[in-house]
């Protein structure tokens, strides 16, 4: 068996990967870095464009990060926090394609208008309340807000075109919102790191053992489909960014902090047009509200998109129920998870959630018909024979055990680190990509500590990403320079 020594093993060949392998090659081009992946390239799981909603998560059009209390108010918090990474992303973005490292923006992100759209006298009272505690903000201050039917039909054509005049509706808009092709920004990342010394791209190669060695260092198998070549990698550092496939590896490494962890896997679908006399006039991210216990991945949205150079409309997603951790993973996965330190909070979490469990099974058994009724609600002119399914990426949904053994089911993203720092772990789903920059400074931080606090690592920081260490949600003069930046270099502006 070939034995190759490495600094950092990045698992998973995703955007999460691929910026981790980034910021670490700038911080120190020293660094041996080999990334792993199981299928025969990279960004094709959920990170590829057609397996995720491709929003420039910002929290200006998602209702889910902005909840509503029994009273009537609207947190604002997780929504400004959220803001706040995604304007890391666009910090690290922009120093990549100043730097020549990432290829015109357009190739990866476009301007595309971020919109809330609701109906109905409750609804639009909420979207209201939230318009004014947002744009109070300085990071939502450019947010728009109209009941007018000639600005909504300025600002989304098809939603409102032959719509019930006496039905009461309401819109705001961030006009420097983006559509973000996740997969073409990896593919990217990925093709100049294999330009740069001291980093192996490993295709076709899933991880079949893990184990730490007394010394510290890491053991990682993995195994070529293609040439049935068995390779032992040595490293200090291991990443597990291997979307619903980090939690199984986790398991196996037998970390401490892995305890308590399980998954919940959910399926997503969309509905897709390329009838260009359609797609043509719609040029936005129309978002509503969910369903009465749907996941927030779930959230109904009609979104311009381009994938690969091509435009389409979307609309969706529709979720489903899966036992795959992976879009091309195993029907076993969900219970192979099933592990005696998490079995507690796995079912009473299935216990508790029995709204979200009703909504799946309804989500499974409609036809195309009630798909096409549901897009309805955002283009009431919508044709069945214009729009075709198509299959979203898989998800999974973090079980994380409580203080009393149960278990709670989280819909957003957490970094789960050994104690010593060897290895880290990136689970669960929304917002995930948007915020991979922040997500990853986390990772360094927790997992560099000693070398981050260097001068040399804190001034490359800077320069990569320049409100490192600063607050954008508390400082509104440097997100004005961040911003003008940003908006500028990815043509976003």
């Amino acid at each position: 068996m070939a034995v190759r020594q490495a600094d950092v093993v990045l698992v998973g060949g995703g955007v999460m990967s691929a910026t981790l392998g980034m910021m670490l090659r700038q911080l120190d081009p020293s660094l041996d870095i080999v990334m792993v992946e199981r299928l025969d390239h990279v960004a094709h799981e959920s990170t590829d464009g057609w397996n995720n909603a491709g929003t420039g998560h910002a929290g200006y059009c998602e209702l889910n990060y902005t909840p509503e209390s029994d009273d009537g108010d609207v947190a604002i918090e997780r929504a400004l926090q959220i803001n706040a990474q995604f304007e890391v992303s666009l910090q690290l973005w922009s120093y990549l394609v100043e730097q020549g490292i990432l290829p015109e923006p357009s190739s990866f992100i476009n301007r595309t208008p971020h919109q809330s759209f609701v109906w109905g006298e409750k609804d639009v009272a909420f979207l209201k309340r939230r318009f004014e505690r947002l744009s109070a903000h300085h990071l939502f201050r450019e947010m728009e807000y109209t009941e007018s039917p000639n600005d909504l039909e300025e600002w989304m054509p098809l939603v409102v075109k032959n719509r019930d005049p006496m039905q009461r509706v309401a819109a705001t808009r961030i006009r420097h919102g983006s559509d973000v092709d996740f997969g073409s920004l990896t593919r990217s990342m990925v093709k100049w790191l294999e330009t740069q010394p001291n980093f192996e791209l490993m295709t076709s190669c899933p991880v079949h053992y893990i184990d730490q060695r007394d010394n510290g260092r890491w053991k990682v198998r993995v195994k070529n489909q293609k040439t049935g070549e068995l390779t032992k990698l040595e490293a200090g550092f291991v990443f597990l960014g291997a979307g619903g496939g980090a939690l199984p590896l986790l398991q196996k490494s037998g970390i401490d902090e892995a305890r308590g962890y399980g998954g919940f896997p959910v399926s997503g679908q969309w509905l897709v047009c390329r009838k260009p006399d359609v797609v043509e006039q719609h040029h936005s991210k129309v978002y509503g509200k969910a369903p009465i216990g749907a996941p927030p991945m779930s959230v109904p949205h009609l979104d311009t998109r381009i994938i690969n150079g091509e435009p389409a409309l979307l609309f969706g997603p529709f979720a489903g129920f899966t036992t795959r951790f992976l879009k091309q993973g195993s029907i076993f996965d969900l219970l192979g998870s099933v592990k005696p330190t998490n079995l507690r909070p796995m079912l009473s979490v299935s216990k508790s959630n029995m709204d979200l469990t009703r909504y799946l099974i309804g989500e499974v058994f409609q036809s195309h018909a009630d798909r096409v009724e549901s897009l309805r609600n955002f283009f009431p002119e919508a044709k069945e024979e214009d729009w075709q399914l198509r299959m979203a990426g898989q998800r999974v949904q973090i079980i994380k055990q409580v203080d009393d053994g149960g278990g709670k089911l989280e819909f957003g993203t957490e970094i789960v680190a050994a104690k010593d720092g060897t290895l880290a772990a990136l689970l669960g789903a929304s917002p995930g990509a948007s915020t991979a920059a922040n997500a990853m400074i986390n990772v360094i931080e927790r997992c560099f500590p000693e070398k981050i606090k260097t001068p040399e690592w804190q001034g490359r920081m800077r320069e990569l990403v320049p409100s490192y260490g600063q607050s954008l949600v508390n400082d509104e003069a440097l997100l004005s320079k961040v911003r003008e930046r940003t908006l500028s270099t990815l043509k976003l502006g």
